[in-house]
């Protein structure tokens, strides 16, 4: 076999019609679960100016300093989408969402792209599907965030799964905490990772989201950002776990759990399986109340979550979770000869005007092949028209299934196939 002259960028790969059906199969769960909790459907472009992207996720993030797909056209800098909350954010400033009334219960599912190295579950492009509640600082919009995520996980069944929880407060309460592990930290700067070395000076938070082995004893002992707590978040973050407890939706408190963008505030969350190795990580997400007023927009509050679609499908090869349900095609029309052909191409859009979905042979093979095309389809029926069903107005109808056949007139056929 020839080598092909083209082929995929590394770290993006083709969905094949083969493995299409599991995508539409999640979707489908996406929109109807959505639906059930009144979230509308948003759709941003997958390109973005740079500069919303710095702002809103964070100059110092790993994402903006070396996961970016940057370009430039003219005096114009541009990225591929590396998330998701600050376009939908830019969307919600730059179309005045705020001005069709209360809160904004908006999700999206789409690809995203970051310029990092391929693993198992993290492509340079990926897909995740989200939401967000824009308009609303009261605690009950953060678990109906988290409760709108389970629902789809447990819709799908994954149900092998443990909800982290934590506060990271408000600005006043991150620059404490920021000063108490900085003096933390300090006296075994150089025992730590080189990465966490670099994010000591300038986002020290980070440090506590390394996966390095040689960090994790430090990160183990290291203070915990609910002791710094303002008042305020300290209620917020108790009201949230009541509304969770309420809810019957078990968590684990975890008080390193920071999130990797800039922009959270106050309750940060995520989703892990065991299912899927050392990346644990489904989905996660929390509350960005500084987001929309960093990117030019009012001071708004909200609360969001992002969850990987690639990451979803390895829980549910490791769980023999099959989404795809059997699909099967109506009606294959089998012919032979010119004129049963014509017949059968004048008579499909008779068939799918009806609702059926119905097919037929393009290429001119034998009724033995065109037979084994129809069971290759999962075809419920077939129509077998030759030159003697023709002439007395009478055709083939065999049920696959049941393997029984009857000869029956066209109308006589879309009758029983529509009834």
């Amino acid at each position: 076999m020839a080598q092909p002259t083209f082929s995929t960028h590394v770290g993006m790969v083709d969905i094949l019609p083969d493995e299409v059906g599991k995508w539409q199969a999640l979707e489908r769960i996406i929109h109807e679960e959505a639906k059930k909790f009144n979230f509308e459907e948003i759709r941003t472009p997958i390109m973005e100016q740079t500069e919303l992207i710095a702002r809103g996720v964070g100059q110092l993030t790993d994402i903006v300093s070396k996961e970016m797909f940057a370009f430039e056209r003219g005096e114009d800098q541009y990225v591929l989408r590396p998330e998701c909350t600050a376009p939908v954010a830019r969307a919600f400033v730059e179309h005045h969402l705020e001005q069709r009334g209360g809160t904004q219960n908006l999700y999206y599912i789409g690809p995203m792209f970051r310029a990092e190295k391929p693993q198992k579950g993290r492509q340079r492009q990926f897909h995740q599907f989200g939401a967000e509640i824009i308009g609303a600082d009261d605690p009950a919009a953060d678990v109906d965030i988290i409760a709108l995520m389970m629902a789809i996980y447990d819709r799908v069944g994954i149900s092998n799964t443990t909800l982290k929880i934590n506060s990271v407060g408000d600005p006043e309460s991150r620059k404490a905490y920021t000063e108490a592990l900085k003096d933390y930290f300090r006296p075994n700067l150089s025992e730590l990772s080189e990465v966490s070395q670099r994010r000591f000076e300038n986002n020290p938070l980070r440090i506590l989201d390394s996966k390095e082995e040689e960090d994790q004893p430090f990160i183990e002992n290291a203070p915990v950002i609910t002791d710094f707590l303002t008042e305020e978040t300290t209620e917020h973050y108790a009201r949230v776990k009541e509304l969770l407890e309420e809810l019957d939706i078990t968590y684990e408190e975890d008080p390193h759990l920071v999130r990797g963008l800039d922009y959270y505030t106050r309750t940060a969350f995520e989703l892990i399986s065991p299912d899927l190795g050392a990346q644990d990580a489904l989905g996660g997400g929390g509350r960005y109340d500084l987001l929309i007023e960093e990117i030019g927009g009012q001071h708004t509050p909200a609360v969001g979550f992002a969850a990987g679609i690639e990451r979803l499908f390895i829980a549910c090869e490791e769980l023999g979770i099959d989404l795809v349900e059997e699909e099967m095609l109506d009606v294959y029309i089998v012919t032979l000869g010119e004129e049963a052909r014509k017949w059968g191409i004048n008579h499909l859009p008779k068939l799918r005007e009806a609702g059926l979905s119905a097919s037929m042979d393009y290429i001119g093979r034998s009724i033995k092949a065109q037979m084994k095309d129809a069971d290759r389809e999962n075809a419920r029926h077939v129509i077998i028209v030759g030159g003697n069903e023709l002439a007395e107005g009478k055709f083939t109808l065999r049920n696959m299934k049941a393997s029984e056949e009857d000869s029956y007139s066209f109308e006589e056929i879309m009758n029983k196939l529509t009834n």
